[in-house]
C-alpha cells in the first residue's frame, strides 16, 4: 500500500492552499484505490496532496477536463538509458524506465553517471550477472553503462562454465552490487545457456538472502531447443519455488513465443502454491538484440523466428532484411554487437496476439526499450532533439504504452482502461516495493504520493513509431509530469526539463 491510502476525495480538501500546480477536471483514475472519477489534483513540489472534487487554487493550471489523469507508468525493462531514449520513452508516459534484465555494473558508477548528466524520469538498475561474468570469466572491463552486457553478448568468452575460484568471485561481486543499491539481481541465462542451472540457483538463493527480486531472460523451452539443458520455464518456476526468491519473467511472450499456454500455465501454477513470480510483457510481433548472440545463428534462427530463416531478420544500422546465410555470418563477424530485430509473427496476420499478450494475468506492460543505433559514419548528440534520421531503435522503445492503450483497450476491449493502467503503473511498482520502497509512492495518483503524472487523450492515445520509422513518439499524451516538474507540455517536450531522481534499494 502507499503511505497514504486516503483519496484525498473529500469535497473540502482544497480549504486555504494553493498549489504549485492543479490538474483539474481530468478523469482521474488511481488503480490502487479503485477511484475513476472526475476530480481535481493539486501537487506541490514533488508530491499529490490533493485528489479533490472540491475547486482547487494553483499557480498553475492544466486543463484536463475531456483526458484521463492516471500514475505516470513505470516500465521495468527499459535498455535505453540515454537522455534520448528517456525522452523519446516520457512521450509514451514513461515517468520511471528502469534496466533490470542485464542490469548493469558497478551500479555505483551508473547511478552517477545519470544523475551528473540528468535524466528527464527517474531511472534505476539491478546488479548484472551478465557483465560480471564476462568480467570474471571473459576478462571484459566494467564501465556501468546501460550498453555493456549488450555490447558483449556477441562474445563466446563469457558463456564458459565457471571454475569454482570464478564463481565465488562473481557471487562476492553481486553481492557488494546489491549492498550498493541495486535494485536486484538481471540474469541473461538465455544468452548463456550452457550455463551450469547450479549457479542459477545460488544466483537465486543470494537474491532470496538479500530480499531482492531476480529479472530474467530465461533459456530456450524445449520445443524450442531440444538440446536445452533445462527448459527455460520449468527452470524459472522451479527456482522459485525452492529457494523462496522472487522470480521475475522477463519478456514472457518473446521468449515463450508459440509455447505463451504452457509456459502460463507454469508460472500461474507456481504462483497459486505460494511463490513470488511476476512477469512482463511488449506489445509486438519482433524482438531486437545483438546481432552476434546466439538467438541470430542460422541454426538457431528457428527457436524465435517466425520463418526460421535470415529473411526474419533486420539489421538495425542500415534497416536492411538479410537477404542470405551468408550475409547473416558476415554481419555477425564484423559486427557482433550491431542490433537487429527477429520477426516473432506478423502483426498484422496476428493481430489478436498483441491484445492477448496485453491482458496475460498477472504480467505488466513492460517496452524492452533499446539504445539508439546510429547509422554508420554519423554523429549523435543525445541532447539533439528530435533524434535525427539517422537513429533508429525499435519501435517499442517509442510506443509500447500508446499501443496497448490502442489495441488492448480502444480496439479491442481485451482490456478496460483502469485495467491497462493498472499495468503499466502500480502492478509494476509493486514488483520493487519491498525492495526500493520508495515505489510504495508510485504508481498511484493519492494523497502523499509522488507527482508522476500522465494526462492523456483516451480516444486518441496511440503509438507512432514504426520499424522504417522507429523513433516517432506517440501521440494523445497531453502532459506528462515527474517529480512535479513538466517533461511533456500540451503534448511537446520540455527539453530542459532533467527532473528524473534515482530509483535505489538501501540496505
Amino acid at each position: 500500500m502507499a503511505a497514504h491510502t486516503n483519496s484525498g476525495s473529500s469535497k473540502n480538501a482544497g480549504s486555504g492552499v494553493t498549489y504549485d500546480v492543479v490538474i483539474r477536471g481530468g478523469r482521474v483514475i488511481d488503480p490502487e484505490s479503485g477511484l475513476d472519477g472526475v476530480r481535481n489534483v493539486g501537487i506541490v513540489g514533488d508530491q499529490i496532496l490533493a485528489v479533490s472534487e472540491a475547486d482547487l487554487i494553483g499557480l498553475r493550471e492544466i486543463d484536463a477536463r475531456g483526458l484521463v489523469v492516471a500514475p505516470g507508468f513505470i516500465d521495468l525493462h527499459s535498455h535505453g538509458q540515454g537522455v534520448g531514449e528517456c525522452r523519446l520513452q516520457s512521450l509514451d508516459g514513461v515517468t520511471t524506465a528502469l534496466e533490470l534484465e542485464a542490469g548493469v555494473a558497478p551500479v555505483s558508477v551508473a547511478y552517477t553517471r545519470a544523475a551528473m548528466e540528468g535524466r528527464p524520469i527517474n531511472y534505476g538498475y539491478s546488479a548484472s550477472w551478465a557483465s560480471l561474468r564476462m568480467h570474471v570469466i571473459g576478462g571484459a572491463p566494467l564501465s556501468g553503462g546501460a550498453s555493456g552486457p549488450l555490447d558483449g553478448l556477441g562474445s563466446d568468452a563469457w558463456r564458459a562454465p565457471a571454475s569454482p575460484a570464478q564463481s565465488a568471485a562473481l557471487m562476492h561481486m553481486l553481492e557488494r552490487e546489491l549492498v550498493d543499491g541495486a535494485l536486484g539481481i538481471g540474469i541473461l541465462l538465455g544468452y548463456a545457456p550452457a550455463t551450469d542451472p547450479a549457479e542459477y540457483v545460488d544466483v537465486a538463493k543470494l537474491a532470496a538472502a538479500a530480499g531482492v527480486p531476480t529479472f530474467t531472460h530465461a533459456r530456450p523451452l524445449i520445443e524450442q531447443d531440444p538440446g536445452v539443458v533445462i527448459d527455460g520455464a520449468e527452470e524459472l518456476t522451479r527456482v522459485a519455488g525452492q529457494t523462496g526468491a522472487h522470480m521475475h519473467y522477463c519478456h514472457i511472450n518473446s521468449t515463450s513465443t508459440r509455447h505463451l499456454d504452457r509456459v502460463q500455465a507454469l508460472v500461474e501454477a507456481v504462483r497459486a502454491e505460494g511463490a513470488t513470480m511476476t512477469s512482463e510483457a511488449y506489445p509486438y510481433g519482433s524482438g531486437m538484440s545483438s546481432i552476434g548472440s546466439d538467438y541470430f545463428h542460422p541454426d538457431r534462427l528457428h527457436v524465435l523466428g517466425a520463418t526460421g530463416t535470415p529473411q526474419d531478420v533486420i539489421y538495425a544500422p542500415t534497416g536492411e532484411t538479410v537477404a542470405s546465410v551468408a550475409r547473416l555470418l558476415e554481419l555477425r563477424a564484423t559486427d557482433p554487437s550491431g542490433l537487429a530485430f527477429i520477426k516473432l509473427f506478423d502483426e498484422e496476420k496476428f493481430a489478436d496476439r498483441i491484445a492477448r499478450i496485453c491482458a496475460l494475468p498477472h504480467t505488466a506492460i513492460a517496452s524492452d526499450a533499446v539504445p539508439f543505433v546510429i547509422e554508420g559514419g554519423h554523429t549523435y548528440d543525445p541532447m539533439q532533439w528530435p533524434p535525427p534520421d539517422f537513429v533508429r531503435t525499435h519501435p517499442r522503445s517509442a510506443g509500447t504504452y500508446g499501443r496497448t492503450l490502442r489495441v488492448a483497450v480502444r480496439e479491442t476491449g481485451a482490456l478496460s482502461l483502469p485495467e491497462a493502467i493498472a499495468k503499466c503503473t502500480v502492478q509494476p511498482a509493486r514488483v520493487l516495493e519491498e525492495t526500493a520502497h520508495m515505489m510504495r509512492r508510485k504508481g498511484r495518483i493519492q494523497s502523499g504520493c509522488d507527482a508522476d503524472v500522465v494526462v492523456f487523450d483516451a480516444e486518441r492515445v496511440t503509438d507512432s513509431a514504426t520499424y522504417q520509422h522507429s523513433v516517432r513518439p506517440s501521440t494523445g499524451f497531453a502532459h506528462v509530469i515527474v517529480n512535479g516538474v513538466s517533461v511533456v507540455s500540451e503534448g511537446r517536450l520540455e527539453e530542459h526539463a532533467l527532473p528524473g531522481r534515482p530509483v535505489r534499494a538501501w540496505r
